[in-house]
């Protein structure tokens, strides 16, 4: 596969950061946009190729936040590109909450073929994954005839009332903004080093809601769904222990709750199996999906059992969801996941994992590492304690790194998140490596010297 910049230099840093077209932006964006953008650092796309992004001023950078994981087989891949623009000139909107068309079909029999287990599935688009997770709360209440429902803390589930309502990750996605959806109730999420090396953790995590929950707060005949990231994303990539969502699925078939999984980051590909809920062989009853379904266009869908998905017609709709052009962007990106992107994705989170090990040993402020694929996080800790998170030398280093050419994002307290899109290769991991270890060095001479 040959990429728009693979005989350039990448990254390349040709002007001060911000450069002068991208200051101008930046200006008219103070004046226009909604301050309730969160902007990591001023960076001014233009185009994008592979695992490569240009600015408005020519730097070239590379990518590994991938728009925050949802430029799943990179940025233009031309096979997505195409299909793009065959599907733009035949039909871009007719509405398939009201007609028929034949790439919503396709795309809903595939995702319905490939999901989790073997049950029969049915699917419902969206234009997002808050859409989703809205979505999959209507019909968990729909089907089971229950209000009630469970969440984690840590998780991030979107912004919209019901999304917002289920997570339990900052406080500043809800400040200003109750009453919320009543009726949801959090629990711990089964996280931290211990989580992953003390027998029985996830399912004593599991235990903890019947005993907080079930039996103090809310009778499990009264609960319609438990929602969970089979990795957390936004709340720090935690990855559970290995009984944990076993355990779940175990709680949900005795009481006759639904088990929803939330996939809008962890999902397609990501983290080396297609679904993250397969890395424990479980099968869900709902299937939140977005994200890295559509390479960048804009879609969302639930996949459910089919004898879930039991709502009358009219019950629930989407104007934009399912859209034809982003459906046979999403039917492109399956391809090229099932095509060797998804193995790749584990292979080259195997390399990193092996690179911040490395890092680890050098650099004293480089903590925990949690990884599962390309989905993969590092915790940046006090120098003398690996425990203290220190969340001001994180951002500082997502600083350093854009400025060295390098795209990173921050999640959880104080770890940095590194998600790039699938076709990313061994050389360019190695590079992304190299600059990190660059400018932890730099941090700590620069602390030193203070």
């Amino acid at each position: 596969m040959k990429w728009q910049f693979d005989n350039c230099t990448v990254p390349s840093i040709k002007s001060e950061l911000p450069g002068p077209k991208a200051q101008a932006l930046l200006e008219r964006d103070q004046r226009f946009m909604s301050p309730s953008y969160t902007r990591a650092y001023p960076l001014v796309v233009a185009r994008g190729s592979g695992a490569v992004i240009e600015d408005v001023d020519s730097n070239l950078f590379l990518d590994f936040t991938a728009g925050i994981a949802v430029a799943s087989t990179g940025h233009c891949h031309p096979h997505v590109v195409a299909a793009i623009q065959d599907q733009a000139a035949k039909l871009i909107h007719m509405s398939g909450t009201d007609f028929y068309y034949q790439p919503q079909i396709d795309l809903a029999q595939r995702l319905a073929e490939l999901a989790p287990g073997s049950s029969p599935k049915r699917v419902f688009y969206t234009n997002s994954g808050a859409e989703a997770l809205e979505a999959a709360l209507k019909l968990a209440r729909w089907h089971t005839g229950r209000s009630r429902a469970i969440a984690f803390f840590g998780a991030f589930h979107g912004r919209t009332y019901g999304a917002m309502s289920l997570s339990g990750s900052k406080v500043v996605h809800r400040r200003g903004f109750s009453p919320l959806v009543p009726d949801i109730h959090h629990v711990p999420y089964p996280r931290g080093p211990e989580a992953l090396t003390t027998p029985g953790f996830g399912r004593k995590a599991v235990e903890h809601i019947e005993e907080s929950i079930f039996r103090r707060i809310a009778p499990p005949e009264e609960v319609a769904a438990v929602f969970v990231e089979p990795i957390q994303g936004e709340g720090g990539y935690h990855v559970p222990p290995p009984d944990f969502l076993p355990a779940l699925r175990e709680l949900c078939d005795r009481h006759g709750i639904l088990l929803v999984t939330d996939e809008v980051q962890s999902g397609m590909g990501r983290t080396g199996k297609l679904f993250a809920v397969q890395h424990w062989n479980v099968e869900p009853d709902i299937v939140c999906l977005a994200k890295g379904i559509a390479s960048g266009m804009p879609l969302g869908a639930i996949i459910a059992r089919g004898d879930v998905m039991d709502w009358p017609p009219g019950s629930h709709a989407s104007t934009f969801g399912g859209n034809p052009v982003s459906c046979r962007a999403a039917l492109a990106t399956l391809d090229l996941l099932e095509g060797g992107y998804t193995a790749n994705a584990f292979q080259r989170g195997e390399q990193l994992r092996k690179g911040f090990a490395e890092l680890q040993g050098k650099h004293r402020v480089a903590g925990d590492v949690r990884a599962l694929g390309l989905m993969t996080a590092l915790d940046i800790v006090e120098e003398g304690d690996s425990l203290k998170p220190n969340p001001a030398l994180r951002d500082e280093i997502v600083q350093a790194s854009f400025r060295d050419g390098l795209l990173l994002l921050g999640c959880g307290e104080s770890a940095i998140r590194f998600c790039p899109p699938l076709c990313i290769t061994a050389a360019q991991v190695g590079t992304a490596l190299r600059i990190l270890d660059g400018v932890l060095a730099r941090c700590k001479e620069e602390s030193l010297a203070v």
